[in-house]
Order: C-alpha cells, then structure tokens, then sequence
C-alpha cells in the first residue's frame, strides 16, 4: 500500500494546479457556487469509485457499475413517484438493495463459474441495462414526480459543504477504514498482489472476491440513489457510459489495474481531478474531445508509472535478497 502515498500526491498537485490555472484564467472559478457545484457532480463519481477500488484491488474488475447504477436510479425514483410517502431511507435501502443482487450475481458469477471478471461483467453490463429498458418501457420519471424532501437532498448543504459530497466522502473514508483496519479488507491486497501465495496462506479468495462484488454492486446502487436525487430526472439510461470514467478514476488515482496495490482516498481524489478536468475545460472554453483525451493520456501515465515502480521495487527486492544470500558466505569465509 505504500507505493500508492506518492501517487496520491502526485495526483493532488496536479488537482491544485489545475484549479490554479482555471482559477488564473476566470476567477468566477473559484466561486462558492462553481466550487459547491464542483463538489455534487463529483459525489457520485466518487461513491461508484471507492466500490471499484475494492474490487480492482483483487486483481478484478467490474463494468456493470454504470448500468447497476441507472438501474438503482430508475428504481429508486419509480418507487418514490408510485408512493411518494415511503420514508426516504426505506427508498435508499431500496436502491441499494437492487445494487447488492447485481453484485452478488456478478460475484457468484466470477468466483464458482471461474470466468474472467472483465468478461461476466462486459456481459452483465448489458443484461442490467437490459433490465432496466424493459422495466422503464420507454418512461422518464421527472422532478415533478418526486417528492420534495428527496430532490432537497441533492441541493442540500451544510456550512456550504453539499450534502451528496459528505456522504461520498463518508462512504470513502468507511472504505479506507475497513480496508486499513481489518483483516477482511487487509487480505484483499493479499489476493491481488499474489493470488498463490494468498491461497497458500488459507485466505478464503473466493469468499472476499464475493463480498468485493457485493460491495461495489451496493455501492453502485447507492450512487444510483444519490444521482436521482442530484438530477431529478432520470430514465433508462441513467448512469451510460460511466463505468470508463470510474475506471479511469480508480487508475489515475493510484490504484494498480493489476491489483494489490492503491488506495481508496486515491481514487477520490482521481474522481475529483476527472471532474475538475471537465469542468476547467468548459471553462476555458476548450474543444471536449481534449477532455477524453487528456484522460486517456492520464491512463496511460498511470498505467507506466506503475510498471516503473513495480519493476524498481522488483529489483531492489533482488538486490536484498542478494545481500542476504551474501552475508553468510562472507562470514564463514572470515
């Protein structure tokens, strides 16, 4: 976990410069509103995030997350617009329910039928959005249909701070805690870094890549939620698209595509610098198609620069190792 501190570093320079240059360009940048909108369209990003990074850690991958994400949307506001009165965290155990069964299936999937996570999930990927057409039948559930108290929450603020980005980072910092301080969280580098040795060690793999799954499903489901009631309307295709940007995140931020290595505070703060990049980029009036391309050289970047180090800690490792091998010779020479 160490090699990702300089990494998470290097991506908050890169974050303050950024907003440093907008911010040089047109001060409005700066702004309370500009900042507070910055922030929500940041939340969700961040909440689908922490979920992948507990999975990419296991040297996995799940592509649903966009679609468990519209599918948590729709139903969460289908629900609401039905019968307005349910308690609003009855509908969020709801949405986050419908994100829990499409992990679980995704894990199952992964571990006992013994298929590349890429694969079940490129597939799911289609089957949940499927689902979610099918049961939308061509609706769009609109502000008006909502109930106040739940579109509040997407607008709602404390001491300036949205609502949407206290849980988000709430949902990280959770994350960050389970993956530090227990074993369960602590063996999921195990998995990732080196699955043999992992196995040899008695660590149940199956098991943790299944609570991974099931984590990241929820955690989806509760992104879903919270982007309905941040946009209000929602439809079918909810969340399209998102599982590049999340992706994207999670690697800029740190965390190794090849697992067991990075961290969770990483990989928010790759969500907030994708956010910022789009955002700036509007803001300075630049065509978008830079925006995807900036992100895909960022990708890449990351991608190299984890090789670089696993490559020097690969060889340092070797060199110890040497040393080691050394020293006893030498003293039974003298």
């Amino acid at each position: 976990m160490s090699r990702a501190h300089p990494r998470e570093l290097g991506v908050l320079a890169a974050l303050v410069l950024l907003v440093a240059v907008t911010a040089a360009a047109n001060s409005r940048f700066l702004s309370g509103q500009s900042v507070r909108d910055l922030l929500l369209s940041a939340a969700v990003l961040t909440v689908l995030a922490a979920g992948q990074t507990i999975v990419v850690l296991t040297r996995n991958i799940d592509l649903s997350v966009g679609s468990v994400l519209g599918l948590s949307a729709f139903g969460t506001a289908d629900l609401l617009s039905a019968a307005p009165g349910t308690p609003l965290p009855l509908a969020a155990l709801a949405g986050i329910a419908v994100g829990a069964l499409c992990g679980a299936l995704n894990g199952a999937l992964i571990s006992y039928g013994g298929v590349p996570a890429l694969v079940i999930t490129l597939g799911t990927l289609y089957v949940f959005r499927g689902i979610a057409h099918s049961w939308a039948a061509g609706r769009q559930i609109n502000a008006a249909d909502l109930p106040r108290p739940f579109l509040d929450l997407g607008t709602a603020t404390v001491a300036g701070i949205p609502v949407l980005a206290l849980l988000a980072t709430a949902v990280v910092l959770a994350v960050a805690g389970w993956l530090h301080s227990y074993r369960s969280g602590r063996e999921l580098y195990a998995i990732g870094s080196e699955p043999a040795a992992a196995a040899r060690a008695g660590i149940p793999a199956g098991r943790r890549v299944r609570t991974a799954f099931l984590l990241s499903g929820s955690l989806a489901g509760l992104a879903g939620v919270l982007y309905a009631a941040r946009y209000g309307t929602v439809d079918a295709t909810a969340g399209q698209g998102l599982e590049l940007q999340v992706v994207a995140a999670v690697v800029v931020g740190g965390v190794a595509i090849f697992g067991g290595s990075g961290t969770v505070l990483g990989a928010a703060l790759g969500a907030l610098l994708l956010t910022c990049i789009g955002t700036s980029l509007a803001v300075l009036r630049v065509d978008p198609f830079w925006q995807q391309a900036v992100v895909g050289a960022l990708i890449l970047a990351a991608i190299g620069l984890d090789r670089l180090l696993t490559a020097r800690l690969a060889a340092r490792a070797a060199r110890t190792a040497g040393a080691a091998r050394t020293a006893p010779e030498v003293s039974r020479g003298s």
